[in-house]
């Protein structure tokens, strides 16, 4: 590939992309050197063998040569994957939202990453609404086009929707990322957080800033009213925001607010860096040429708004060395991953090591992800991570499983928890989901019950940054077909095969540079459906077709608006029939830059009746529902 190079870029200068292929290629080089040499020594060791067999003549004192042990090959379960047809339904179902990037050929960094989509219900009539964060043109680039805002489509309960943006207040016009859909005042309907990116053309200098780049909008009965510079939600001058979310740190019943931050970034220091495509000419940059900065934590104080606790809380994350900042965060997810009654938060890093904030229970977080063994890959290194969730896949066992998409060449990561510790292991090679996620470049990522059988399937959003990759890479493509792994179990375990067009349907693998995805019931049928959001492009909303007869409960959580948040973020739900347990968690902030609904659903199988529910709230209080009726939802408040 260097060959097309006009002259021989400096380490620094040549692409991450080919970069890394190269090292692949070197330690396959090297492998293959050393193999040849065992080769050459076994023959230069039998040759000899013989001689002396003649020399002395005594063949019968040769050892015979004891049969070489072969590893075990990893034993595939015999069960037929299930057929679960997603259709893409997004014309028909009345989505055509374009994504706005704003690429007008200078290769701004921000214009790969995309925008979130949410599933929720804005207008609170019991049915999943449709909210797409979109981004604009550069304030720079002269167009005739009227300004690109979000776009909010109201379904009309058998998932048909209308574009409502106008009349719900949210024709807003910015350089949008994430989204954080949460009740933060309590008052029984969704409000809306929008993360965003700081474009003025000095937004790394913070003296040229007056506010942050963040919009955050009060719900008053369906319409959506700014409160930003009154609750002091804008976030930090010169921000880069990406995902962000919901969530009650300091468990007093109210929601606060983190926002994740990309890197260091404006215009000039990006038109700066010599960024390459070996033959091609200019292409995106790379994290690593960025400066690193830190997520951001609101506290909630009611009336008063937000205040920013950031530093207190201990969540700077600096270099030991230079004291500098390396944050550089993209996919947000929480979880009480220790069993202790309070919220945990992972952060996956893009170029740097991965971060999990183990809370302390004073309003403080302590940095363990080295410790815990979710930091790097298992060679050590820091990888491209994108999207992040968490969830319970093994039945009957409290053990997390944390799933990070990452780079292209680099494998997803499926960290499994030892129950109630924080430290954990990388078995994303012993349960098959590894290997078949090397060659993707995975965003949004999330657990689901696809198929409605009571373990929790795995989907990924891929898709690459550059348009020309496969002229210098052809492994690669810009657009990449998403992926469901489907859970064939057994219960000790997880194992995950991938889904064919034989089991998922031909729209499911139409490539597409995904970026954020969601998942909800459109159609209250009772099985999930996904949403992915692109780049520049239209997105995709595919309709679970799957038809086996499996039974299922939803569960819509309300907590008592006091000690507990409304949304019920952080309540843990156990649910018993017979011997079987399955454990899910209320949590809406999943994978990349995205917000899927807050409802849980169990898939039952062919399971025909509950014997209970258990419910553990975020103050510590429990709840049990005797005998549930099945293939129902049901809406639980909690307990005064």
């Amino acid at each position: 590939m260097r060959d097309n190079a006009q002259n021989n870029p400096p380490v620094d200068d040549i692409p991450e992309e080919e970069q890394r292929d190269d090292t692949i290629i070197a330690k396959a080089v090297a492998a293959s050197l050393v193999v040849i040499g065992c080769v050459a020594a076994l023959v230069a060791l039998g040759v000899l063998g013989v001689y002396l067999a003649g020399f002395w003549e005594q063949e019968d004192a040769i050892a015979e040569t004891a049969p070489v042990e072969l590893p075990q090959v990893r034993e595939l379960p015999t069960v037929e994957p299930p057929n679960i047809p997603l259709a893409d339904v997004t014309e028909s179902a009345g989505i055509d939202f374009v994504h706005e990037n704003g690429a007008a050929g200078e290769k701004l960094l921000p214009e790969t990453m995309g925008g979130g989509c949410a599933f929720f219900d804005y207008d609170t009539d019991g049915d999943q609404d449709i909210l797409f964060v979109n981004s604009s043109d550069w304030p720079w680039n002269e167009s005739a086009e009227p300004a690109a805002t979000m776009a909010l489509y109201a379904n009309d309960k058998s998932g048909q929707f209308t574009n409502v943006t106008e009349q719900a207040g949210l024709a807003v016009s910015m350089y949008g990322q994430g989204c954080a859909v949460g009740d933060y005042d309590n008052d029984g309907d969704p409000d809306l957080f929008l993360s965003g990116c700081a474009y003025n053309e000095n937004a790394a200098d913070p003296d040229s800033q007056t506010t942050g780049p963040h919009r955050l909008f009060r719900n008053d009965d369906g319409r959506f009213t700014d409160v930003t510079t009154e609750t002091a939600a804008s976030g930090r001058p010169g921000d880069w925001g990406s995902s962000c979310g919901w969530f009650d740190y300091d468990n007093d019943g109210d929601l606060d607010l983190w926002i994740c931050n990309y890197v260091v970034w404006s215009r000039e220091f990006d038109l700066a860096q010599a960024f390459q495509l070996v033959g091609v000419g200019r292409a995106y940059g790379r994290p690593q040429n960025f400066p690193g900065t830190s997520s951001q934590l609101l506290r909630n104080d009611g009336d008063a708004g937000f205040t920013d606790v950031s530093e207190e809380a201990g969540i700077q994350v600096t270099n030991r060395l230079s004291g500098e900042l390396m944050g550089k965060s993209l996919g947000l997810s929480f979880a009480d991953f220790d069993g202790d009654g309070w919220l945990d938060v992972i952060v996956a890093n893009d170029t740097v090591q991965n971060f999990l904030f183990h809370n302390q229970r004073d309003g403080t977080f302590q940095e363990t992800a080295a410790s815990a063994g979710v930091a790097f890959d298992i060679n050590g290194a820091a990888r491209g991570a994108m999207g992040v969730d968490a969830g319970c896949p093994r039945n009957g066992n409290d053990a997390f499983a944390v799933a990070i998409g990452n780079f292209s060449n680099e494998m997803t990561a499926f960290y499994v928890s030892f129950p109630g510790m924080l430290q954990f292991s990388d078995e994303a090679i012993a349960n098959g989901l590894g290997p078949n996620t090397r060659l993707q470049l995975t965003f949004g990522v999330f657990f689901f019950d696809a198929d409605l059988d009571g373990r929790l399937d795995f989907f990924a959003a891929n898709g690459h940054l550059e348009e020309d990759i496969a002229l210098v890479q052809a492994s690669q493509t810009y657009e990449q077909s998403p992926q469901l792994f489907w859970n064939a179990g057994p219960e000790s375990r997880t194992e995950f095969i991938p889904l064919t067009a034989k089991q998922c349907g031909v729209d499911f693998f139409e490539p597409l540079v995904g970026r954020g995805a969601a998942f909800a019931d459109i159609d209250a049928d009772g099985d999930l459906d996904v949403l992915i959001a692109t780049t520049g492009a239209r997105p995709r909303l595919l309709r679970n077709d799957q038809a086996l007869d499996h039974h299922w409960l939803r569960l819509q959580l309300v907590g008592n608006g006091t000690t507990v948040n409304l949304d019920a973020v952080g309540a843990r739900v156990d649910l018993h029939a017979g011997k079987e347990r399955q454990t899910r968690f209320v949590a809406r902030t999943r994978g990349y830059l995205s917000q899927s609904e807050s409802i849980i659903t169990f898939g039952l199988g062919d399971t025909q009746s509950i014997d209970r529910i258990d419910i553990t709230w975020p103050d510590g209080s429990q709840q049990t529902i005797e005998s549930p009726q099945i293939d129902q939802q049901h809406e639980i408040k909690q307990d005064s």
